[in-house]
């Protein structure tokens, strides 16, 4: 039996290229990030919007899915087909992503092998950051630390936008730093 009454609206990004679409259910208890039809393959909703020549990121968080476009195409035309899309795939209780045959630690938990350093950027990441960006449709998940430099990865709306350079050195840059003294530079990568 199909649920019912899952409704879907979507909202505006701080990046004109993306849309982010919110569901009144939660789909995962992940996020993922795919940046081509490739990579879609483990997610039959991404898979769907990728089939569109238009579609150029999915990410997909706990209870939204962030959709990147083109630019040669208009979001007055994609936002109404593409919220019943989603909404067509969630009540038909398709799977949203298929589950990896043996899970990788997340690159914001914590690892045994972390320094204090690492553990507390991933703290900073989980309770502050990533919660933040998430209500724009993104998300900014730890790559490396290296001799003082932050290295971080920019996903879902992040990815692209005009003002993440602005949000990653005026605001990720600068909590990081007031926190640990001993970090120089936040750099994307």
């Amino acid at each position: 039996m199909a649920m019912t009454n899952i409704d879907v609206f979507y909202e505006a990004t701080p990046n004109p290229q993306a849309l982010k679409f919110v569901t009144t259910t939660i789909m995962t208890s992940e996020s993922v990030n795919f940046t081509d039809a490739q990579a879609a393959t483990r997610s039959p909703l991404a898979h769907k919007i990728f089939s569109f020549p238009w579609a150029a990121g999915v990410f997909i968080g706990p209870n939204f899915v962030t959709v990147t476009k083109q630019e040669w195409v208009e979001w007055e035309i994609l936002a109404d087909p593409l919220s019943e899309l989603i909404k067509e795939h969630l009540e038909s209780e398709q799977p949203v992503i298929l589950a990896l045959p043996s899970q990788e630690a997340s690159d914001t938990e914590d690892n045994p092998n972390d320094t204090p350093v690492i553990r507390e950027i991933k703290k900073i990441l989980r309770e502050e950051i990533r919660p933040a960006v998430a209500m724009d449709g993104g998300d900014i998940t730890f790559d490396r630390y290296d001799e003082g430099r932050v290295y971080l990865q920019m996903k879902g709306s992040c990815s692209g936008c005009p003002s993440s350079m602005y949000t990653l050195k005026e605001g990720i840059e600068t909590r990081l730093k007031e926190r640990i003294p001993e970090i120089q530079e936040v750099v994307a990568v």
